[in-house]
């Protein structure tokens, strides 16, 4: 374990943090312990902001709930943030629900794995009936992608045969398993490796292999790119005033991805200055599971691959479960032409 924390996190960035000089700056507030910001840190380390004619202001958040909302989402819709990324049946509801926010590029397939204790009898979905699942939240994807896998794979929602408990923040799910309040706990990707390297823990299931299955990838989508479930969010007013930047960061972007890609000891100067557990195999498998569900761009035919597996969503675990019942036109902005 390292003495990393969110303060120690954002001095390593405000290392190379820069003077904006006069370029536009694009306000970044991400989460202290979420996956985006590997990939933000890589573009202030190398200065692809720069490169690309914009300024990455990075500032690292709680990622506990504001009102319901995650804390990033919050700041985005408060006029705080300029870019934030989560997942895109959230900014479904919340542009559906009057908020003036588009989705303009994706960030890749982050979505849960399913941790329980090494000698617990959960061996997959079918056995979570009758047990205690830690969830974030009830609305928040993984859950969501649970249900409907159970209800399309072995006919029960465990929504109603089994207890989820609300966490709040991913922090609070961890303690929540390790202190045996719950059977079981669908964690984010990028801490699952933190847990079960160290602990008796194991991973029983990544959603990931839901994600493809439910939305029937390979069909219709390009096999070789995972569907994306994250996206970045910037508001409208902000894409209208400065939308050079905005694609200055799809480009910088690009770059970042390239190099977190290739570059292995990289993610040993990421593991020291930005992971809570800094063990070389946690690093590891960190680093490898990014390179798998990153996406560096997509299309029209990107896209259709997320309304599938929305539709699909929808039909299996019901309007309910997603809290919307369609997508909202204007969510996705994929007509901006990525900087060269």
């Amino acid at each position: 374990m390292t003495t990393i924390d969110i303060s120690s996190q954002q001095a390593a960035i405000d290392e190379f943090q820069g003077d904006p000089g006069d370029r536009p700056v694009l306000r970044a507030r991400f989460e202290h312990n979420g996956s985006p910001r590997y990939m933000l840190y890589t573009i202030k380390r190398f200065g692809y902001d720069h490169d690309h004619g914009f300024h990455l202001d990075l500032q690292l958040v709680s990622d506990e709930l504001d009102e319901g909302r995650e804390t990033v989402e919050a700041k985005l819709q408060e006029g705080d943030a300029d870019l934030i990324d989560i997942d895109y049946i959230s900014t479904a509801r919340e542009r559906a629900a009057g908020a003036p926010i588009v989705a303009f590029h994706p960030c890749g397939q982050t979505v849960s794995g399913l941790v329980a204790p090494t000698d617990s009898p959960i061996e997959g979905l079918e056995d979570l009936s009758r047990h205690r699942i830690g969830v974030v939240r009830r609305l928040d994807k993984n859950w969501i992608l649970v249900r409907a896998a159970c209800r399309e794979f072995h006919g029960f929602d465990p929504d109603e045969t089994a207890t989820p408990v609300e966490a709040g923040s991913k922090v609070e799910l961890t303690r929540l398993l390790e202190d045996g309040e719950v059977d079981a706990i669908l964690q984010f990707w990028q801490i699952v490796p933190e847990i079960v390297e160290t602990g008796p823990y194991r991973e029983v299931l990544r959603m990931s292999r839901l994600v493809d299955r439910l939305a029937d990838a390979g069909t219709e989508a390009d096999a070789d790119r995972p569907i994306p479930v994250s996206t970045f969010l910037t508001s409208e007013a902000y894409l209208d005033a400065h939308p050079d930047a905005v694609r200055g960061f799809q480009g910088a972007y690009r770059d970042a991805v390239e190099r977190l890609q290739r570059d292995d000891e990289l993610w040993d100067e990421i593991g020291e200055q930005l992971m809570y557990e800094s063990d070389p195999a946690v690093v590891r498998a960190v680093r490898d599971r990014w390179r798998e569900m990153v996406v560096p761009d997509w299309d029209e035919t990107t896209v259709e691959g997320m309304e599938r597996l929305f539709d699909h969503l929808g039909s299996v675990a019901g309007a309910d479960a997603l809290g919307i019942d369609d997508l909202p036109d204007g969510l996705f902005r994929t007509d901006l032409e990525v900087e060269a």
